[in-house]
């Protein structure tokens, strides 16, 4: 049993316009320390950025009107806390305490991954999914539940009837679809708006490869500071992360579907 959203969900525009702030963090440093917090509903967007970058309002605006439309930005910058930032100044170290789970994908959810990207080339707005065993389970906003059972019969399409959805009428938040994005390697971290010296972000990342590649569960845990995960240095983690993120297209793109 697995949900997926596609990537015009409200939550899933929240994680994608934190992404898209993170992604200018780093094209002004090479590891800048950044933490993006987005709430998004009802023709308003509200952004608290903690960060060493320093960050352009005017291209975040940018960001949130690309990615959101025409919403009313309402933006915080502050620095990062100082201590925080000292504790990072010689070398990367783990940016939290924390634990994480990495779990091998089954069928079933890379099968309702693939049917949620699918429906999301023709049907760009608001959707969620559902896949059960044999039962399939599709809510497309603003298209006809006929339309949608042409191409899946066997489907239960829009139960409740046609629906329009969006940030114009729902609200989103940063991090609050993770079973979407990391199907059972949920915990308590989240992966979206923050930089890769958090390890919510890199061993998240870290784990659930190393499930994927190995067939077998991953369970680790870290403390603030550590300068060693899994055995690894923890700068080595980071740069696993920082290339499966550039292999990608970035934060942003990253946000769109999560880790699979």
């Amino acid at each position: 049993m697995i949900e997926k959203v596609n990537p015009s969900h409200p939550d899933k525009v929240a994680d994608r316009i934190a992404g898209a702030i993170v992604d200018l963090a780093y094209k002004t440093e090479h590891d800048p320390k950044i933490a993006v917090e987005v709430l998004i509903g009802h023709g308003k967007c509200h952004v608290i950025i903690e960060t060493t970058a320093m960050l352009d309002e005017g291209a975040i605006t940018a960001a949130i009107h690309r990615i959101a439309g025409n919403v009313d930005p309402d933006i915080m910058i502050v620095p990062q806390d100082a201590y925080l930032s000292e504790n990072q100044a010689v070398g990367l170290r783990c940016g939290d305490n924390g634990i994480f789970k990495g779990v091998p994908l089954t069928p079933e959810q890379k099968q309702l991954s693939i049917i949620a990207r699918r429906i999301y080339e023709k049907y760009t707005s608001d959707g969620k999914y559902i896949l059960d065993g044999v039962r399939l389970i599709l809510c497309q906003s603003n298209v006809s539940t006929q339309e949608l059972a042409e191409a899946y019969p066997d489907a239960e399409i829009n139960p409740l009837g046609d629906w329009t959805g969006g940030t114009d009428v729902d609200t989103g938040a940063t991090n609050r679809k993770l079973g979407s994005d990391m199907a059972d390697s949920v915990t308590g971290g989240g992966l979206h708006g923050k930089d890769l010296s958090k390890a919510d972000v890199s061993v998240n990342i870290h784990a659930f490869l190393k499930a994927q590649r190995t067939g077998v569960p991953v369970e680790l845990c870290c403390a603030i500071g550590d300068d060693t995960v899994d055995g690894l240095p923890f700068h080595e983690i980071v740069e696993e992360a920082r290339d499966y993120i550039l292999s990608i297209g970035g934060f942003e793109k990253f946000a769109e579907w999560g880790l699979y």
